[in-house]
């Protein structure tokens, strides 16, 4: 998992998330299709507005246990370039874990050989 950082929303992003929570009606169309409204839908679109705003995953947000709601942690979204640089430093760590681990094979290997021989 990726490291999570520690944010503080403004007041007024806490006012958006609080509103969004709060109970709304539901409308149904035909079938029972939802027209929109529902509480969790509404929670989830404010939390992902203020990721982008602030450059977290909101689904990874949790509270700051001891803090005011207005504090959380969250992982920090990347990008491109960032996922880019990630991806190659993990290759290149994978390259090299393989390349030690054959060295020790080769190793192991050319001693059974010599007790072989």
């Amino acid at each position: 998992m990726y490291p999570r950082t520690n944010y503080e929303m403004t007041k007024e992003d806490l006012k958006t998330i609080l509103e969004a929570c709060k109970p709304t009606p539901v409308m149904y169309g035909n079938e029972g299709c939802n027209l929109g409204g529902d509480q969790q839908e509404n929670a989830n679109s404010a939390w992902r507005k203020l990721g982008e705003k602030m450059g977290f995953d909101y689904m990874t947000v949790r509270p700051i246990d001891g803090k005011d709601n207005r504090f959380f942690t969250a992982v920090t979204l990347e990008t491109e370039e960032q996922r880019k640089e990630r991806e190659a430093k993990e290759t290149e760590r994978i390259r090299l874990e393989k390349i030690s681990t054959l060295k020790r094979e080769i190793e192991n290997k050319k001693k059974e050989l010599e007790v072989l021989l």
